[in-house]
């Protein structure tokens, strides 16, 4: 633990103060034992004269050693203050980098899984199921349709459910009438979605929504990315429909942010988040604040940065890199760790550094 550098560090300066203050008393009762003795020897005349040099003498080295003992005091307090600065700023650096490390290493996990789902989108999209139900949405292809999203949720484990919808923005089919029954036949050409993928120049090209509660699928919380059905799936076709896919958010987020690599102690005082862009919490490990709480982001946030509050709490965060030809939505990972019990990792005269302010 590199709060332990400071710790140690305090230790030594409480031991070392400590030390001095007794040599001090010590030598301040050999200066008096000495001024007792050049008492005595002056009644004692002649015959004491030889002991009252020596009494001076020991007066002499006692003041000498106070000296000494002072000079060194003064020392190590510059020293050991200078060490414990050192140990904070590397308390600081460590701790903070390594928050920060890991709030990348979570927002870079999610994109790599959302690149997937825009693969998935654009390449299902060119299903002949799905074209022939958008070109003539008769009963038997739109069941065949169904039956196909069904097949393909067999598979793919991640998704809530999939729908094919006409240019109106009717679903004509999903992969789970079972368990939704109520999407069939819903209107749904209001939503950002559909309408940025209904326009989109070709099917290399999808939409995608922040994550949001869906009423259709019974208010869970979903990422929908969507994609042009184009006519005979010519990625330059007529367009004559849209597939939505609604990513199940909740497992993945919550399974990014468990895993990132804290020790027991550690997981107990810290906060894991995803944010938008704007700074909307979109997954936490506490569970508080999704979709409601907004994390205050300043102007200029670098795009991996970590900050140490004057109460202790350390903050890392980072902006989401994109992967491949996946560029991300503006989203950042980030942590927020409380102290410890014992002690609060700010620097010596109580100040916090920080390269940029993260507040709630």
């Amino acid at each position: 633990m590199p709060e332990r550098v400071v710790e140690v560090t305090k230790d030594v300066r409480v031991l070392t103060d400590q030390a001095i203050e007794g040599i001090q008393a010590l030598m301040s009762h050999t200066r008096m034992l000495a001024l007792n003795a050049t008492i005595e020897a002056a009644r004692a005349g002649a015959a004491g004269k030889g002991f009252a040099v020596v009494a001076e003498e020991v007066k002499a080295v006692s003041m000498r050693i106070n000296d000494i003992s002072t000079e060194l005091g003064a020392a190590l307090e510059a020293r050991t203050g200078e060490l414990e600065q050192l140990g904070a700023d590397l308390v600081q650096r460590v701790r903070g980098t390594r928050l920060a490390d890991l709030a990348l290493n979570a927002i870079e996990t999610v994109d790599r899984n959302l690149f997937e789902r825009t693969a998935d989108v654009r390449w299902w999209a060119t299903d002949s199921a799905f074209v022939a139900a958008c070109a003539d949405p008769v009963p038997a292809h739109t069941d065949h349709a169904a039956q196909r999203l069904g097949v393909i949720l067999g598979s793919y484990t991640v998704y809530l459910d999939l729908w094919v919808c006409d240019l109106q923005g009717r679903v004509l089919a999903n992969g789970r009438p079972a368990r939704y029954p109520a999407v069939r036949g819903r209107e749904v050409g209001d939503q950002r979605w559909f309408q940025q993928a209904r326009d989109t120049a070709s099917g290399e090209d999808y939409a995608v929504a922040d994550v949001h509660t869906e009423p259709l699928l019974d208010d869970a919380r979903t990422a929908t990315y969507a994609a042009a059905i184009r006519r005979d799936g010519d990625v330059h076709g007529e367009v004559i429909g849209v597939l939505g896919i609604h990513f199940d958010w909740d497992p993945l987020a919550l399974g990014v942010l468990e895993g990132m690599r804290l020790d027991p102690e550690e997981r107990l005082r810290t906060r894991g988040l995803l944010i938008d862009a704007s700074g909307l919490v979109l997954a936490a490990t506490d569970g508080i604040g999704v979709l409601n709480e907004r994390i205050d982001l300043p102007p200029g946030l670098p795009d991996v940065s970590h900050e140490l509050r004057p109460d202790g709490t350390f903050v890392g965060q980072a902006l989401t890199p994109g992967y491949e030809t996946y560029e991300g939505l503006g989203w950042r990972g980030m942590l927020v760790q409380r102290p410890r019990r014992d002690h609060a990792a700010t620097t010596p005269d109580g100040r916090a550094a920080s390269n940029g302010r993260l507040g709630r």
